[in-house]
C-alpha cells in the first residue's frame, strides 16, 4: 500500500511555531514530530512506500524523514516549486502512483484506521473516498429568517452538524486524468467536479480521535492531550 503525504504548506495559520520549522514537523509531547507519528502510523498499517509532497522549508523535512528506512518505509519526495493547492501536487507524481492509494494532510493527529480507509475505497469502485468526522457548530446569536423584510422565523443560538472532511482520502489514479501537471488544483475543485460529472465521492465516516493541527489552540490541545492518547495514537509504544 502506498500513501501520499502533502507536507508543503506554509503553516500561516500556526506561526509563530511555523515561523522556522514546517507544520509537519513541529513537536508533539517530547518526543515526536507530527510527521514521524503521522509515519509509524502507517507502517504499523502495512503500508510500505509514501510519498512526501514539499514545498516551504521542505529540505527541512527532507532531512529529517531520510528515506523512512527508520520507520521501515520507502519514502521519495515531490517538490512544490510553486504553490499547487491540496490534489495540485499528485499531478505531477500521476505516472509514479499506484491503481489507487491513500493521501492525507500532513499535519493530522488521529487513531483512524488508514489501511481501511483504503480497502473501503478499492471495495467501493468511487473515484474519491473522503474520511469525515462529525462537527457541531454553535451560534451565538440569535438567528431571524427573514422574507421581504419581514421576520417569519428565529432560532436563540441554534448548533448545526455537519460532517467536515478529516483530510484524509482514499483515491484512484484514474481520477486525476484530465487534469493538467504544473497548474493548481484544489480538494474543493476535485469534488465539485466529480459531484457535476454525477460521479460522487463516497464517505467513510469516523468518530473515534481526530484533530486538524491547524491553528495554536489546537496545537496547544494536541500537546495537552498527547501523554493520555499515546498509546492510543502509537501502539506498542
Amino acid at each position: 500500500m502506498h500513501a501520499v503525504i502533502l507536507a508543503g504548506g506554509k503553516g500561516v495559520r500556526l506561526r509563530p511555531y511555523t515561523t522556522a520549522l514546517p507544520k509537519p514537523l513541529v513537536p508533539i509531547g517530547d518526543q515526536h514530530a507530527i510527521l514521524e507519528i503521522v509515519l509509524r502510523q502507517l507502517a504499523s498499517a502495512g503500508f510500505t512506500s509514501c510519498t512526501l509532497a514539499i514545498g516551504h522549508l521542505g529540505e527541512i523535512i527532507r532531512a529529517y524523514v531520510g528515506d523512512g528506512s527508520q520507520w521501515g518505509m520507502a519514502v521519495d519526495y515531490a517538490t512544490e516549486e510553486s504553490p499547487l493547492g491540496t490534489m495540485g501536487p499528485l499531478l505531477n507524481l500521476r505516472d509514479r502512483l499506484p491503481e489507487t492509494f491513500l493521501v492525507m494532510n500532513g499535519d493530522v493527529l488521529t487513531d483512524l484506521d488508514y489501511a481501511d480507509v483504503l480497502r473501503r475505497h478499492r471495495e467501493s469502485g468511487a473515484p474519491l473516498t473522503i474520511a469525515t468526522y462529525a462537527r457541531t457548530v454553535s451560534i451565538d446569536f440569535g438567528v431571524l429568517t427573514t422574507d421581504d423584510s419581514k421576520v417569519v422565523a428565529f432560532t436563540e443560538k441554534p448548533s448545526m452538524d455537519y460532517r467536515v472532511s478529516m483530510g484524509v482520502y482514499g483515491l484512484s489514479r484514474a481520477t486525476l486524468e484530465g487534469y493538467t501537471p504544473g497548474l493548481p488544483l484544489g480538494f474543493d475543485e476535485l469534488v465539485l467536479d466529480l459531484l457535476r460529472d454525477r460521479r460522487p465521492p463516497q464517505a467513510y465516516a469516523f468518530d473515534g480521535y481526530w484533530l486538524d493541527i491547524g491553528r495554536p489552540d489546537d496545537y496547544d490541545r494536541a500537546n495537552a492531550e498527547f501523554t493520555t492518547r499515546k498509546s492510543l495514537l502509537l501502539k506498542g509504544a
